[in-house]
């Protein structure tokens, strides 16, 4: 028989595990909560001066050429993957079934590397305007061509690599729809467009509004491409307040400025997800019969499908591995195996550590339902929303105050210097990772946990095993595929980051990001185009995943 005490130690075990899972979890939004309550108190304590000086000067610039650039993206994406969504979800033409695999593929290249793929290409020494004076025999001044280092050129080169989002949140709204609306309308007189304008689109706007809110969060958080671009953004003004006018307080008031705009942003996307559960897509319903095309329409929706995938993967990838052909720039040397190394280890790292934090926030949440867990999750979330040079400023500024005065310390006490003991480590900066992409590792992990039926959990439970328990043996490898898309897509982001390790990095620890920066900035973009394409062929490795689930859902 069953003692009293065998019950409480059973009622014990679960409560103690979960307790430790907690105390993991609340810590993980912890540390996703201090940058932003870091960059407000170093905002707020750095006076007005600072503030006023901004708004004289470059803070009406920013604003401008970042509001202009979210709006072109915003229209960019929407159009390119609303269109190409409806093309390859309810019509039939010759290679629609490439053509919808094909076009997830821009989501594997960083902006900047096409950046520096186009400017190659377009510049003035470039092979476009170069063969335009040597055919049409016109001299530097006789003509007038579109300069891709531009506001215009970054928004498209923005638009290219991001409407993955919304195209793939569109096809799969589109996929679920159910056709007995559309039909309906058509019935009533309209034609197939109209009927697409109002019926379809209507039922997948919540959809596509969080496609299009992802780009421009991602634009917003983006440095590299504007910054190679000359234009003057916030994450541009961030960066220069911070390394070249050394002014911390300036860049805490720009990061504020542009935190509390992405934080706006962030709630959107979640009214927007909210209202995406009035869409049940589990109802039994007709499914729409796909509209065949004839040839001129074909052509038209080939054309379009296709122009890109070709000016967002394949063209950038053609002139990046012929600029790395003729480039002096060797894989195999030490030195560029260091950056390999530095990438792989920064990557590797931010992926265990941000998916065992994903874990413990998900798995908190399934186990003890409350206003913690909930908090916990929301806050957790909060960070891919934030850009990474936000974070980063976010992160510095607490723990440099905390490492000076450790450092005073030990010199006042025993005369000797501890030095940084955080600031400037990998561990630092592997935290900011894990703030910036924890949101994408929950969401991975939480669509697999959806699979795991809640009597496998009271199952468990009732052979005695503690919530650790339960994770390890039950839910771990029912996951196992969900985790390992978790960790890709985390180790990729890591690889692709690159203001956070810009200004986190350790003294003379460089990546691949981090030296294709550095060359493009020197003009040498012969030299960048090698180490971008390693960066884009890891970038391939969750894109490929991506397009086999794309494959399945057909």
């Amino acid at each position: 028989m069953t003692s009293v005490s065998d019950l409480h130690l059973r009622k014990a075990k679960p409560r103690n595990g979960l307790r430790g899972l907690s105390v993991v979890a609340v810590c993980a939004a912890l540390i996703c909560a201090l940058p932003m309550v870091a960059v407000g108190a170093a905002a707020f304590g750095g006076g007005t001066e600072t503030v006023r000086h901004l708004i004289n000067t470059v803070l009406g610039e920013y604003t401008r050429t970042t509001l202009v650039l979210v709006f072109l993206v915003a229209v960019g994406t929407f159009s390119i993957g609303v269109g190409a969504a409806w093309l390859v979800t309810m019509t039939r033409f010759p290679g629609v079934r490439v053509l919808e695999i094909a076009l997830v593929l821009p989501l594997a290249f960083p902006a900047y590397v096409l950046a520096y793929a186009y400017t190659n290409v377009l510049d003035h020494p470039g092979i476009v305007q170069t063969t335009l004076r040597d055919v049409m025999g016109w001299g530097p001044r006789d003509y007038w061509f579109p300069d891709i280092r531009s506001l215009g050129g970054a928004a498209l080169m923005l638009t290219l690599v991001l409407y993955p989002y919304v195209y793939l949140l569109a096809r799969a709204a589109f996929l679920q729809q159910s056709g007995t609306t559309f039909l309906a309308a058509r019935a009533l007189g309209t034609t197939a467009w109209a009927a697409f304008f109002k019926v379809s689109l209507p039922l997948a706007r919540p959809a596509i509004a969080g496609g299009v809110l992802l780009a421009v969060m991602e634009t917003i958080a983006d440095f590299g491409t504007v910054a190679y671009f000359g234009v003057q953004t916030f994450a541009t003004g961030i960066y220069t307040s911070w390394f070249s006018l050394f002014d911390r307080t300036g860049a805490a008031q720009l990061a504020l400025c542009l935190l509390s705009f992405a934080l706006l942003l962030a709630m959107l996307e979640r009214a927007q997800r909210g209202r995406a559960k009035y869409h049940d897509p589990a109802r039994q319903a007709q499914r729409m019969p796909p509209i065949c095309l004839n040839r001129g329409q074909a052509l038209c929706a080939q054309v379009l499908c296709g122009v890109p995938v070709v000016f967002g993967a394949l063209l950038p990838i053609v002139v990046l591995f012929t600029m790395g052909l003729g480039s002096e720039q060797n894989l195999l040397s030490p030195r560029y195996l260091g950056f390999i190394r530095n990438s792989l280890t920064l990557a590797g790292i931010a992926a265990i550590v941000t998916v065992g934090a994903a874990v413990a926030v998900g798995f908190f949440q399934r186990l003890s339902p409350g206003k913690l867990s909930r908090a916990t999750g929301y806050v957790a979330r909060l960070g891919y929303a934030v850009p990474g040079g936000v974070i980063a400023v976010g992160l510095m500024v607490p723990f440099a105050v905390f490492d000076n005065a450790v450092d005073a310390w030990m010199r006042a006490t025993f005369d000797m210097s501890t030095g940084l003991l955080v600031t400037g480590s990998i561990w630092l900066l592997v935290a900011a990772y894990m703030v910036r992409f924890l949101a994408a590792a929950l969401g991975a992990y939480e669509g697999g946990q959806a699979m795991v039926h809640a009597n496998m959990d009271a199952a468990a439970r009732s052979l005695g095993q503690t919530p650790i328990g339960t994770l390890r043996r039950v839910h771990l490898p029912i996951l196992a595929p969900s985790l390992l898309t978790a960790l890709l897509i985390v180790f990729v982001d890591v690889m692709k980051e690159l203001p956070a390790t810009l200004i986190m990095r350790p003294f003379n620890f460089d990546t691949l990001a981090v030296q294709a920066y550095r060359l493009a900035s020197d003009e040498r973009l012969d030299g960048a185009a090698v180490p971008s394409l390693v960066i884009v062929a890891m970038g391939l490795l969750p894109v490929i995943l991506i397009c086999r689930q794309v494959g399945r859902a057909r």
